[in-house]
């Protein structure tokens, strides 16, 4: 089992910068593909970006692509998200989430087994 806890979310202007970090506990960390989920008020929760268990392969949401890079230090246990040239459309509560164990790769929110609780990210113009 991983226990997910996410930080880092803050109000920001448009074009800041901000890194975003998921801390992981339980061994299991890095057998895990890992994935950013986003979700904004009376919308339903989107997919950001994913990473695979060693942290060769990514992939992003066309939304965030050119602007978002997911990483993960597994010697830490802690999966990151950094985002730059932020939008007020990016404004969310962004969660980190593990992906199960067996099965491709999936950008879908039902084929992650562990959630965190999320953090706030406010974006204004």
């Amino acid at each position: 089992q991983v226990q997910l806890v996410e930080s880092g979310g803050r109000l920001v202007q448009a074009g800041d910068s901000l890194r975003l970090s998921c801390a992981a506990s339980g061994r299991t960390f890095s057998t895990h593909a890992m994935g950013w989920f986003r979700q904004a008020s009376g919308k339903e929760r989107e997919f950001v970006a994913r990473i695979n268990w060693i942290g060769s392969t990514t992939a992003y949401g066309d939304s965030v692509k050119g602007r978002f890079t997911i990483s993960r230090d597994n010697a830490k246990n802690t999966l990151y998200l950094q985002m730059n040239s932020l939008k007020p459309e990016d404004t969310a509560v962004y969660y980190c989430a593990a992906h199960r164990l067996r099965g491709s790769p999936s950008s879908s929110p039902h084929d992650y087994d562990y959630w965190g609780r999320g953090t706030q990210v406010t974006v204004s113009s």
